[in-house]
């Protein structure tokens, strides 16, 4: 359009008086609605029918948080409810909203981790930087922790442990060293902490120590190098007694029933492949390195002596992700089975983001991040490998934990 002044005439004119006039009271509206809402909307809660049969179990249902892309504050959480009176599985899209609307901003930006301890339930909201702490039974809003760049929890006697990158979003050369913040988990306080490697991820505990996984993530990506090592922390001192060595760019870390620790590591995405490593008791007290497979592994879900994995392995040699999915016999440390990347419908998730199993039934959810900016999917599948049902999620659903009765 140039800029020379254009006249509007005879009817036209009116039309455009009309249209700014119900824009106005529209704004006039808008405004008034969002002010009692601290100029947030509520995205009201989604019920959808699975399909799927509920079944007898000690288990009621299912929490799934949706990290949402960074910086679009759009971290939701679903519920899966394995317990309905129709004998229906129904699934709840965006809860917290609804059952909190007075919350500001609702969840936040980028979830990170869900678990449920006790009676409550634990949601860690990365780049919000905080805790969001609710009732396991519905969701509603407790409190929240504040802790900087907020990574994963771990529970221990009352107390819970979360690992924080401490320093902004991307910080690179100038990141200092990570922590592990220690709450009261009736309090919400903040009572002690402890400096571990750079960028700290998933943690696990035995006995009285804390292990948590060091990633060196932003040290990696400025060309300084990726940490390799997982962090030993005394629970009874609060203090970091010494460091394993292991791999680089360490990610997720879990104890299994045997009193072994599962670490996978992410490599450099270049000469340094993904693999997933194991160890092992030293009759010490302690741990130590057992062994190691070449397999990639991005998430993992142990039930008894079956580890249930997802791994993505970028090539450069292709220009794409490879993925496969399998099950490590965590007694022998083998690979006993490839066989779920045989399903079809497996083969058509798009971006795998997670993987939960079931601990009574061994019955099995996938969820799918499809293009990471818009819904995505949660695929449950049957002890054999069987396709069940899938179901429209958040924006790329990650973490998952079940409700107990």
């Amino acid at each position: 359009m140039d800029n020379k002044r254009k006249s509007i005439s005879g009817s036209r004119w009116a039309g455009a008086v009309l249209r700014a006039a119900y824009y106005s009271l529209f704004i006039i509206h808008y405004s008034l609605f969002s002010s009692c809402r601290n100029d947030v909307m509520v995205v009201p809660m989604e019920n959808i029918d699975t399909g799927g049969q509920t079944v007898r179990s000690e288990i009621r249902g299912m929490y799934v948080l949706n990290e949402g892309n960074m910086g679009s504050n759009k971290a939701t959480l679903d519920y899966l409810d394995l317990s309905a009176s129709d004998s229906t599985v129904h699934y709840y899209r965006n809860i917290y909203s609804e059952r909190n609307p007075s919350t500001v901003m609702s969840l936040g930006d980028v979830g990170n981790d869900c678990q449920i301890y006790g009676q409550r339930l634990w949601l860690v909201i990365n780049c919000s930087n905080k805790v969001e702490v609710a009732r396991a039974s519905d969701a509603v809003r407790i409190g929240k922790v504040d802790v900087p760049n907020c990574r994963y929890v771990a529970f221990a006697d009352g107390y819970a442990y979360v690992s924080s990158y401490v320093g902004t979003q991307y910080g690179g050369s100038s990141s200092p060293l990570g922590s592990v913040f220690k709450i009261d988990t009736l309090s919400l306080q903040k009572v002690d902490s402890v400096s571990v490697g750079y960028q700290p991820e998933e943690m696990a505990i035995v006995g009285s120590r804390l292990y948590v996984a060091n990633s060196g993530g932003y040290q990696g990506m400025t060309g300084q190098g990726y940490e390799s090592t997982v962090s030993v922390i005394d629970l009874n001192t609060m203090q970091e007694t010494g460091r394993i060595e292991v791999a680089p760019n360490l990610h997720r870390l879990k104890a299994d029933q045997r009193g072994q620790l599962w670490v996978t590591a992410r490599g450099n995405y270049t000469n340094e492949a993904s693999s997933i490593y194991w160890l092992e008791p030293d009759g010490r007290g302690g741990m130590r390195l057992g062994g190691r497979l070449d397999q990639a592994v991005s998430d993992l879900s142990i039930v008894g002596d079956s580890l249930y994995f997802y791994g993505s392995q970028w090539s450069e040699l292709t220009m794409k992700n490879t993925v496969t999915y399998g099950i490590i016999n965590i007694r022998t440390h083998q690979i006993v089975s490839r066989s779920l990347s045989d399903s079809p419908e497996i083969q058509k998730i798009r971006m795998p983001y997670g993987i939960i199993v079931n601990p009574i039934g061994r019955d099995f959810y996938l969820m799918d991040a499809k293009n990471y900016v818009s819904s995505g999917e949660l695929l449950h599948f049957l002890p054999d490998g069987t396709f069940d049902w899938k179901v429209r999620t958040g924006d790329i659903p990650a973490h998952a934990a079940f409700l107990f009765k």
